[in-house]
């Protein structure tokens, strides 16, 4: 696409949709975490799309070293509001990002769907970002997430892969499956070393965002959604691949 894309637009809630849900800061984000944990290096870590800074607060107990690169100028601002000291933050987008040095830990969460050519930059991190040894944490909302597949049955989405009216307005590219996430990944010469699911979802984020306010459900039903998750990872909310450095893909012919 070569349209001129306004990140801090494409961030607000608009009627079909909100950019994020409680149930993605209070649910997702602490299940990614411990999905993550086992494959952490020691050292450095950068965050790509860290947004209001919501996953980074999480990441700061596990990590003294923190860059984080974030496109939307008013998300940056409310994350250095939020971060202080715990995390440097560079606002741009990836594309035009110019990074100083190769980090251990590289974390791209909900953002991989947003971005007009995708592996340019998986092509980027595993070229000029990721350091030898090092592990990259890419997890994207998952197509066939129960939820998705059933609003397809309803009629309200044309098929599991689409992406929306309101998902476009949030800057929304394409929508992954497992499979077109691997091959995206190998295309830019990363190594994908272990495939998972986060979370085991039949419910829309708006609906979970309802079920949390009450006493329905327990910490140890979202546990076992978790735990099934892992069972079937390509029935989660998200999707999930641990990637390390591979050789350099080779440019594009012109």
């Amino acid at each position: 696409m070569t349209n001129t894309r306004d990140y801090n637009q494409e961030m607000i809630d608009n009627q079909a949709r909100k950019y994020a849900y409680g149930f993605d800061f209070d649910v997702i984000h602490p299940y990614m975490l411990t999905s993550f944990q086992p494959f952490f290096r020691p050292g450095s870590l950068l965050e790509l799309g860290s947004f209001k800074g919501d996953l980074t607060r999480r990441l700061a107990s596990h990590f003294d070293d923190i860059t984080c690169v974030e496109a939307s100028e008013v998300a940056a601002a409310e994350a250095a509001a939020k971060l202080g000291k715990a995390a440097q933050i560079i606002v741009s987008s990836f594309e035009q990002a110019v990074l100083p040095r190769k980090y251990d830990n590289i974390v791209l969460t909900h953002v991989l769907e947003h971005i007009d050519d995708p592996v340019a930059v998986l092509k980027r991190i595993n070229d000029e970002w990721l350091a030898d040894g090092g592990s990259f944490f890419l997890v994207c909302p998952n197509a066939n997430a129960p939820s998705r597949q059933i609003a397809v049955k309803m009629g309200l989405i044309s098929h599991n892969t689409a992406v929306t009216p309101a998902e476009a307005e949030h800057g929304h590219r394409c929508t992954y499956t497992l499979d077109t996430l691997e091959r995206d990944a190998r295309a830019a010469g990363l190594n994908v070393v272990h495939r998972s699911g986060i979370f085991f979802k039949a419910l829309a984020n708006f609906q979970w965002d309802r079920l949390l306010q009450t006493d329905i459900i327990s910490p140890a039903y979202l546990d076992g959604c978790y735990q099934l998750g892992q069972q079937y990872p390509d029935l989660c909310s998200s999707i999930f691949l641990l990637c390390t450095r591979g050789a350099m893909a080779p440019a594009p012919a012109v």
